[in-house]
Formats: C-alpha cells, sequence, structure tokens
C-alpha cells in the first residue's frame, strides 16, 4: 500500500489534475473525500496484450477533485459539500447525494428524541409529554418575524392614511368561526413538536385553521382558516382525508424525519434534483416580493408587490414567505430540506387526488395561493 507520502499513479493523475487548475490536494484529502463517499475510488484497467493491469481514475474524478479542492475549506461538512456538488450538477456519488438529503431530514426537532414511546404507552401523550418538555426548556417558535410585520404595519398605515378602512370588515363577514384563537409562542412550539413526532397523525382541521390565524396579520378576519375549520363539515369527502378519529391520511403516521429520510433515501434522483431547483426559486421569489413591497412603501405609492403580499398573507404563500423570513442564514442543508418538504407535500397532494377526486386544483393558480415556481411542481 503505498504512503501518504507516496500517492500511488492514479492519485497523481489527480493531484497534478488539480494543480492544473490552480488547487493543491494531498493525498489525505482525497482519503478524506472518498471515505466521504465524495470522491470515487479508482479502478482497475487491463493493459492489454498480458501487460497486466494498473489502478486509474474514473472518469468523473477528475472534474470533481477540482470542484472539491475548490469549494472545501475549513469546517465545511461533508454533507454540504455533496449538496454543492449536486447544485452544480456535477456527478457527485449517488450514496453522498442522498446521505446528505437524509442528514438534513433530521434538522426538524434537532435536539429532542428520535425513537417512538416505550411499549405500550400512547403515542399520544408520549409526544404532548416531549412538547411541554421542550417548551419547558425556554424554546419558543419565532411565529412572525419582525419583518414581516413591519411589512403588514407599513401597509395598514399607508392604507388608513389614504381613508382605506383597513383591515376590511369583509373579512369578518367571511370568517364563519365565532370563536376563532390562535396559538402563544409556547403553543406553537409545542404543536411543531407533536407535528415533528407523530406526522399526520398530529394533523387535524382544527389545527391548520389555529396555526393559519396565529400568523396572520394582527386584527384580520381568516375566511381560509374557516374554511380550513370546517372542511369535514362542508365535504362530505373530506372524512378520506381526516377521518372521525383524528389525523390526515394524507401524510404519513410517525416521526416525520424518517418520512423525508425516507424522501431523501428512496425518492428519484430527478425527483430530488426538481425539488431543490424549486426550493431555491420558491425563495428567491419571496425575498424578492418582500424586497418590492418595502420599496413601493418607501416610495409611498403601493402598487402590485403590496397587493401580492396582502393577497397572500393568509394564504400558503404567506407561510412560505414567513419561513423564507425566518431562515435568514439558509444552508445547504435547509435548502435540502426545504426541497424534501415539497416533495412530501406534492405526495400529498397527488394522494389528495385519487382520494377526492374532483379538486380544483386549478386555483393553485389563483393570486397569493403559493408562490408561482411551486404551480407546476406541486400540480397534480
Amino acid at each position: 500500500m503505498p504512503s501518504r507520502s507516496a500517492p500511488s499513479p492514479a492519485d497523481q493523475q489527480l493531484i497534478d489534475h488539480a494543480r492544473e487548475h490552480g488547487h493543491r490536494v494531498s493525498v489525505k484529502r482525497l482519503e478524506v473525500w472518498r471515505r466521504a463517499a465524495l470522491l470515487p475510488g479508482n479502478v482497475v484497467r487491463s493493459l492489454g496484450r498480458g501487460r497486466g493491469s494498473a489502478s486509474v481514475p474514473r472518469e468523473e474524478a477528475f472534474v470533481l477533485v477540482v470542484a472539491l479542492a475548490r469549494l472545501a475549506r475549513r469546517g465545511v461538512r461533508p454533507s454540504d459539500l455533496a449538496l454543492a456538488l449536486f447544485d452544480e450538477g456535477l456527478p457527485v456519488p449517488e450514496t453522498a447525494a442522498r446521505k446528505a438529503f437524509a442528514r438534513a431530514a433530521r434538522i426538524p426537532g434537532a435536539g429532542f428524541t428520535e425513537g417512538g414511546p416505550d411499549a405500550g404507552k400512547d403515542e399520544e401523550e408520549w409526544a404532548e409529554g416531549v412538547a411541554d418538555e421542550v417548551v419547558a426548556s425556554g424554546h419558543r417558535a419565532t411565529l412572525v418575524p419582525e419583518r414581516a410585520r413591519r411589512l403588514d404595519r407599513g401597509i395598514a398605515r399607508h392604507l388608513s392614511s389614504k381613508g382605506v378602512v383597513w383591515p376590511p370588515p369583509e373579512l369578518d363577514e367571511l370568517d364563519r368561526n365565532p370563536e376563532p384563537s390562535g396559538l402563544s409562542g409556547g403553543e406553537a412550539s409545542a404543536v411543531a413538536v407533536s407535528m415533528v413526532l407523530r406526522g399526520g397523525a398530529a394533523v387535524t382541521p382544527q389545527g391548520v385553521g389555529d396555526v393559519l390565524r396565529t400568523v396572520q396579520p394582527a386584527e384580520w378576519g381568516n375566511p381560509v382558516a374557516a374554511l380550513a375549520e370546517y372542511t369535514v363539515e362542508d365535504t362530505p369527502d373530506a372524512e378520506a382525508v381526516f377521518p372521525v378519529d383524528g389525523g390526515m391520511t394524507t401524510i404519513a403516521d410517525g416521526d416525520a424525519r424518517d418520512t423525508l429520510a425516507r424522501l431523501a433515501e428512496t425518492g428519484p434522483l430527478d425527483d430530488l434534483r426538481a425539488a431543490w431547483a424549486t426550493a431555491q426559486a420558491a425563495r428567491d421569489g419571496t425575498l424578492d416580493l418582500c424586497a418590492r413591497a418595502e420599496a413601493e412603501l418607501e416610495a409611498g405609492e403601493l402598487g402590485s408587490a403590496a397587493l401580492e403580499w396582502l393577497l397572500g398573507r393568509t394564504l400558503a404563500s404567506g407561510l412560505m414567505v414567513l419561513n423564507a423570513l425566518r431562515d435568514r442564514a439558509w444552508s445547504p442543508s435547509d435548502r435540502a430540506l426545504s426541497a424534501l418538504l415539497l416533495l412530501l407535500m406534492r405526495q400529498a397532494f397527488r394522494d389528495l387526488d385519487e382520494k377526492v377526486p374532483g379538486c380544483h386544483w386549478e386555483l393553485l393558480e389563483s393570486p397569493g395561493m403559493v408562490p408561482a415556481p411551486l404551480v407546476p411542481f406541486l400540480r397534480p
């Protein structure tokens, strides 16, 4: 076995190739990348005519060694390197790409338990106990980021200064819930923990309505939340999705992190690539919307951006805007998690389309319903 001071002829080819592109790579570094499944091993090829065989780099290793040398720096995790290669469309080994996505699936609920309750213990009570521990530790969800609050307040002040009654009383008239209520920061954190631990079993129409009301602008009526809350009463077929004994059948029961990891480990790579691209496009679009709406406020002339902001504020697009504003760092792993959540959402939509025929999916194209880049990706 060659020592680190004497690379094999095959490894020397890779080292020389990296040097030709302005990068210094050591034998140790090649070994580290191979252990992380970022760089394929060399292969043995026949030299022909009785000349024996020789170890040579795989063809894709040449482009990968240059990219890894360019991207690697102190503190960068192998999973982030794999996602960076994936983002650039380079031939990252499938094992490394899937492992990086699966690692991102573990981001929700980092720091609290994995695995289910002990034998004989009720799952719902167990999840509530874990949620109580998380809340008692001082964890609180950021419900509405300050940037969103500033936009809400600014638009409301501007409209009031123009003599517009705001929020419009029609919202209250269309909100059928006579006693609407939202969640406190601690309650929202507890709900989030329960959803991570129990998946679809923790989702109910009332719970969806509570979340929508919790993040809506102050003093708004919320007809969309009411639609969610009264889903079962209004739609006879809804019990196929929201059964009487609770839960939501279009999302798998059990730890949501396991469900997301399965998507990472078994989903078609083309689906992961499409979701990866869509996640970034949706984030870029929502942040651009915020910037445009802020510019309109600054200029004192509300236009299309402010209208889009208001239309989406109680819909799915509004929730995605809030998520984008919360994730200010937006690491590669955050993007991978977002991609997996989009795949989960698309799968839920497809299951819904089978369980309840005749869904009006064209409504996804309605202004403010979802960010525009998501429409072709999500529509069954």
